[in-house]
């Protein structure tokens, strides 16, 4: 008499089930991973901009100088043209131009973000930011200066989200979630 063998495997309709689940799980996780994952480097470029600004705000005061964040598309001199998407650079301004002159230390940089990004500034931040030596930002020509700088994605989010980094005239900065980018 012959044993019978057992015999180990799947089905065709187990098979069918399993795929199906998976389908689904796919097409629920995917769009939403496409969303944190847009959240996530919005939320990198705008911190990495704040972080920038409070450096630049902290040196200004530990040394008693200005200090300026310009945008630059070659992480050594400032940009006249664009936007702070092609990246910036933090400096010593020693003699109050808002541009890096020979001599002048550059404290660290930012290269360009990815690819179809915007970050622009209204009027008085569009170029620079600069902090006197008590950490107020000022304009070159000595008045306060504010302002908000807006980040967009590169291409309409799923969430259709940018962020807004705002610096008051006091020095304050401020990160706010958009719901809309123009």
């Amino acid at each position: 008499m012959k044993k019978k063998q057992n015999q180990q495997g799947v089905t065709l309709i187990e098979l069918l089930v399993a795929m199906s689940i998976l389908t689904i799980l796919l097409a629920v996780g995917v769009p939403s991973f496409s969303q944190f994952t847009a959240n996530s480097r919005l939320e990198g470029y705008a911190n990495t901009l704040f972080s920038h600004m409070s450096l630049a705000r902290s040196e200004a005061v530990k040394r008693n100088a200005r200090v300026v964040i310009c945008k630059s598309s070659d992480n050594a001199t400032c940009a006249s043209s664009g936007d702070w998407s092609q990246g910036w650079i933090v400096f010593v301004d020693s003699d109050n131009d808002a541009s890096v002159a020979s001599g002048e230390q550059i404290i660290t940089t930012m290269p360009a973000l990815a690819a179809g990004y915007s970050f622009a500034g209204n009027a008085n931040v569009s170029s620079y930011i600069s902090y006197d030596g008590q950490g107020i930002p000022k304009l070159t020509s000595g008045g306060f200066q504010s302002g908000t700088l807006t980040l967009c994605p590169a291409a309409p989010s799923p969430s259709g989200s940018g962020r807004h980094v705002i610096l008051s005239s006091s020095g304050r900065l401020r990160i706010a979630k958009i719901n809309t980018c123009s």
